[in-house]
């Protein structure tokens, strides 16, 4: 439990190393996936606001990182925030087949989302379930973004290529973002770590 809550949890070891001394270190690190401290997105700068690990049982199945305007620790504050660009980042730690991860993007965003945003994110979340479909499996090492860019909309990438048009409706990046910040997220314990509630962790167990 230990070993599971501080890998996690991890972001609170890294506060002082994003917040406040940036020029220590440019990424971070987690089981082998490497987030920049701070990405370029829709012209803006943003920093990592958190980063932590999605666990299925005992095993690691990717790393996330939530990259915001300001420093934020509530899921409405990252709703809220339409009129300026964000991202999450996903790594995977293991080999995902491209179907199921679609199907349980789907579930989490129908699960969290409430019905009239989820009505209105259906076009894109058809869209997204059909690219991940394609393309079989996503494996260990491989990564998506999902960016939110003011007057562009939502646009997906993959391995740092965008896959498809972006997808206009702002509720699908709001559905999108329930997954892992809604009331029954994929992860509670990784939530915590993207939204910066943890202030300490056991990150030498992450060896």
């Amino acid at each position: 439990m230990w070993r599971r809550l501080g890998s996690s949890l991890v972001l609170g070891v890294f506060l002082s190393v994003v917040f406040m001394a940036p020029a220590r270190a440019e990424t971070v690190d987690l089981a082998g996936a490497k987030f920049e401290t701070v990405e370029q997105v829709g012209g803006a700068k943003l920093p990592l606001n958190g980063a932590g690990i999605r666990y299925k049982a005992i095993f690691k199945v990717y790393a996330a990182g939530l990259y915001l305007p300001t420093k934020t620790t509530t899921p409405e504050a990252v709703y809220a925030a339409t009129g300026a660009p964000r991202r999450i980042h996903i790594v995977m730690l293991r080999d995902i087949d491209g179907n199921e991860l679609g199907k349980l993007f789907t579930q989490g965003m129908e699960k969290n989302s409430p019905r009239e945003i989820f009505a209105k994110s259906i076009n894109g979340t058809i869209k997204m379930a059909d690219l991940f479909s394609k393309r079989k499996k996503l494996a260990s090492g491989e990564s998506f973004s999902v960016d939110w860019i003011p007057n562009t909309g939502t646009v997906i990438m993959v391995n740092g290529k965008q896959e498809m048009e972006p997808i206009k409706e702002p509720e699908f990046f709001t559905a999108l973002m329930s997954i892992w910040l809604g009331p029954a997220p994929a992860d509670s314990q990784l939530k915590d770590a993207l939204l910066a509630k943890q202030r300490s962790g056991r990150f030498a167990n992450e060896q």
